[in-house]
């Protein structure tokens, strides 16, 4: 949950922001990347660095809101946001007590294929940290008072929803792509599902999700091999060795083109549109990767840019990029505009992607994209937890451990013909389209107003 992420920044930040700005730099850690095996069998990538005293370690369990039972989604989401308050016989004041005392750092957070967590500390802090992440994953208490605490606020935040264009748009556009498919429903819940969860689905949801048979570390820090293995046995040692996932069928987004409307009176149209991607495993995904770059993940160099908000005005901003999960990909982008120029904003969006299906992408266009992903990328990973972050997402993707030093060849080796072929795959087909917003023909109509009060 956002505000639990935002409470314990506030929190920890003192400290650990200011060291945070002198972790190392991947450049000098990505050659030190070991898989370390501890004592008990538990499996982390590690990069020692003892540059400043903080450990950060990110961690998974496979599952994730993919495993939300039909009726109940949101129970992964809600889950991760109670994990952390009270375990064993500390209770939410004490628990979060403790981890304030020491600076400690600590979430969870339910991804589409994943039950994620975060932990950072201190080095003096690192037993009592690694403690209370083992009573958090293996004696959660789920206290009623805690559980309608954490239900009122995620209730509250899908009521904040419901007139929000944006989050509309999103949760429209997933039922289009994906159906009946467990990835069309919303990671969050809905206002019918959420009340429905009870204290017994949280800890089935614990013991089918919480093992260590898809568990994946990253941890990135100032500990010695032999002191790290011993703290992983410690926190998830006694862990069950199987869950019990239900599997999750492999799924292409519908087919394009499709088009929906949700109506909503506000003064600015929210336009979602996108279409079937590349999977992450892909020979096609570095290609798409790149051309994705120039289409619309380029910022104010992208063409989308260029042609909807430079020549056009039509929108502030927009934005297009590839996203991957365990058993699809989308490209997936977004755009906000006028109420009375949404339907000029939707052609001009679909003529630039036909256009880039159809001719692929200029040689200058290629290298300038080559040349600006392989020098961002050191700089996208500049501390010790977005390392150790980046480390854990390779390893949900199944890439090797010297990914980091193999990218920026992978991403030269794309030709032209690459990414013509990319660019064809993707867009050729044109797009799935949701837009949010008044109907057209109250579109030149100024917005309803609330009535003043007397």
């Amino acid at each position: 949950m956002t505000y639990q992420l935002t409470r314990r920044a506030a929190l920890a930040g003192g400290a650990l922001l200011a060291i945070a700005a002198l972790a190392p730099t991947p450049s000098q850690a990505a050659a030190k990347i070991q898989r370390l095996v501890s004592p008990g069998g538990i499996e982390a990538w590690f990069v020692q660095d003892a540059t400043v005293p903080l450990i950060a370690m990110e961690y998974s369990f496979g599952g994730g809101a993919s495993q939300d039972p039909p009726g109940k989604s949101g129970l992964g989401n809600m889950v991760a946001s109670l994990l952390d308050e009270g375990a064993g016989d500390l209770d939410s004041k004490t628990f979060h007590e403790r981890l304030e005392r020491r600076a400690i750092e600590l979430s969870f957070s339910a991804a589409r294929d994943n039950l994620r967590g975060s932990l950072r500390m201190l080095k003096e802090n690192k037993d009592e940290a690694f403690d209370l992440l083992r009573l958090s994953l293996t004696s959660a208490r789920f206290d009623q008072a805690d559980v309608e605490r954490i239900r009122n606020q995620i209730m509250s935040g899908l009521r904040r929803e419901t007139t929000n264009p944006n989050s509309l748009s999103g949760r429209k556009f997933l039922e289009l792509a994906y159906g009946d498919h467990p990835y069309a429903r919303s990671s969050n819940g809905t206002l019918e599902s959420v009340p429905k969860i009870e204290i017994a689905d949280l800890k089935d949801y614990v013991a089918r999700v919480v093992a260590k048979d898809h568990l994946r570390i990253a941890v990135v820090g100032d500990v010695d091999p032999d002191t790290l293995g011993k703290l992983l046995d410690k926190a998830f040692g006694g862990l069950q060795a199987k869950g019990n996932l239900t599997p999750v069928a492999d799924v292409v987004a519908a087919k394009p083109p499709q088009r929906a409307f949700v109506p909503l009176d506000v003064p600015q149209t929210v336009i979602t549109f996108g279409g079937p991607g590349i999977r992450r495993h892909e020979p096609d995904f570095m290609a798409g990767y790149v051309v994705n770059h120039i289409l619309g993940g380029g910022g104010l160099s992208s063409r989308l840019y260029r042609e909807v908000r430079e020549k056009r005005g039509l929108a502030y901003s927009i934005y297009e990029s590839l996203t991957w999960m365990e058993h699809s990909a989308l490209f997936i982008g977004n755009t906000g505009t006028r109420a009375d120029r949404a339907g000029e904003t939707v052609d001009a969006v679909e003529k630039e992607i036909r256009r880039m299906a159809e001719e692929g992408p200029t040689q200058k266009e290629l290298d300038d994209a080559k040349s600006y992903l392989k020098g961002s990328q050191m700089l996208a990973l500049d501390t010790s937890s977005k390392l150790a972050q980046a480390l854990l997402q390779y390893q949900l993707d199944k890439l090797p451990i010297d990914y980091i030093e193999k990218r920026n060849a992978m991403v030269d080796a794309v030709t032209l013909d690459d990414a013509k072929k990319a660019a064809k795959r993707l867009w050729g087909h044109g797009l799935l389209t949701v837009v949010v917003g008044r109907a057209p023909q109250a579109a030149a109509q100024p917005a309803a107003t609330a009535p003043k009060a007397n």
